[in-house]
């Protein structure tokens, strides 16, 4: 393997790349944009475009395209290539601003919800400058938003990128009260780890329940299923390492920050996290990860199973969501500290999140309910049919006594004595 320090972000058109590669104003323009929204107009798109353009030639692309999150589970791309015809049969390569910034792919196959007929189904991307451009498959990917004529969301990010927004607004408000005059950003993080199945390609391919429909619907138990869980975190096998190896080395590449690998409690089931990064970037992250995941396994003569429930009698994977609000000076909002009792930011935010789901615990619900999300892990490990929160003792006392009016004795600390009998 590469060295780890060389390889990360190489096939991304990070924050590095661009201050090597664009003019000082261009940057600038640029970082305003990504950090206070301010528009970008379209000579300096023409300025990042050619330079976006060069780089991604110089490592081998020929093409761009809009890579978006339509609302079918999986991301879509429409390839364009560079060249534009010149005189005397021959071409150029170019990509202008308005290329970058928006395209125009047909919406009429992708889900709609019913919002449009048709014949009026003209679908719109646009660039989310906050997420990086990348290089897949010799192609330039631009991450975007996809939305109707009229504005209607007809993707997943939109309406996440919507709801950032309004977090933000609302949290700078509070944190201004508290006086952090400072603070010009709340972003939202999120750290979706990963878990999947591993069996090799000969045995996927003599089952056309898997083929079709991700999971199994028919067959015998196996005479030894989960039942001793020796197999969480248990010794990974060569063959199983060595997918996990290249397909680190491979997400490193575009910027994706595997950092956590090991063996899940199932039978032939793994897991990938990563660590903390912007929502919407993990999120684009998440997609890419899923995606290397079944390229690399193919590599390997494996096939990756990401469906929630792909075997019965034995656990079904789960995609954890470990979600956080943070300042743009590094302040994690939902950190307690070492007295929460006293801590009435954090208790604010805390409480608001509390309200939050309780008010809309069925928005929650609607956006994770499926036949086999419900019953990916038997039922039994923080079944999506029941939305709940756990705080623990110590915080769940606080809230009780701001409930009940009462006084909160914080707890001590206590150093734990070892009796030798």
């Amino acid at each position: 393997m590469s060295k780890v320090t060389e390889i990360f972000g190489s096939k991304v058109f990070n924050d590095e790349t661009m201050k090597e590669r664009l003019p000082k104003d261009a940057y600038k323009a640029l970082r305003n944009t990504v950090e206070e929204g301010r528009p970008l107009d379209r000579e300096l798109a023409n300025v990042i475009a050619h330079a976006m353009k060069e780089w991604a030639i110089e490592l081998g692309a020929t093409h761009f395209t809009h890579w978006f999150q339509p609302m079918t589970g999986v991301t879509a791309e429409k390839h364009d290539s560079f060249i534009q015809p010149e005189e005397g049969g021959k071409v150029i390569m170019t990509f202008s601003g308005k290329e970058l910034i928006k395209g125009e792919p047909d919406a009429s196959s992708f889900p709609s919800g019913g919002l449009r007929a048709t014949f009026e189904a003209r679908g719109y991307t646009a660039w989310d400058p906050t997420s990086y451009v990348f290089i897949k498959d010799d192609t330039l990917c631009i991450p975007t938003a996809f939305c109707s004529y009229s504005g209607e969301a007809l993707d997943k990010k939109t309406p996440l990128l919507r709801s950032m927004e309004a977090l933000d607004k609302s949290a700078v408000k509070v944190l201004k009260l508290f006086g952090h005059d400072d603070v010009k950003r709340v972003i939202t993080t999120v750290g979706p780890e990963q878990e999947y199945f591993l069996i090799d390609s000969e045995m996927y391919n003599k089952r056309p329940d898997l083929i079709y429909t991700g999971r199994t619907l028919f067959g015998a138990k196996p005479p030894k299923g989960q039942e001793l869980e020796d197999h969480y975190f248990g010794t990974i096998k060569p063959r199983v390492s060595a997918f996990m190896k290249e397909l680190d080395e491979e997400l490193w590449k575009l910027g994706v920050l595997a950092k956590t690998k090991h063996n899940e409690v199932a039978p032939a089931q793994h897991e990938l996290a990563p660590v903390f990064s912007t929502t919407n970037i993990a999120t684009d992250h998440n997609q890419l990860t899923m995606e290397m995941m079944k390229v690399v396994a193919g590599r390997h003569g494996m096939t990756c199973l990401l469906h929630e429930k792909p075997f019965a009698g034995v656990n079904g994977s789960g995609k954890h969501n470990n979600w956080s609000i943070s300042t743009d000076t590094g302040v994690n909002l939902l950190e307690p500290g070492a007295t929460p009792s006293q801590n009435a930011q954090f208790l604010l935010f805390l409480t608001a999140v509390i309200k939050a789901v309780d008010e809309y615990q069925e928005l929650l619900r609607v956006s994770v309910a499926s036949a086999g999300n419900d019953h990916r892990l038997g039922a039994n490990e923080a079944p999506p049919a029941i939305i709940s929160m756990f705080l623990g003792d110590e915080l769940e006392a606080i809230v009780e006594s701001i409930i009940d009016g009462t006084d909160y004795a914080d707890i001590k600390k206590r150093r734990c004595q070892l009796v030798l009998l």
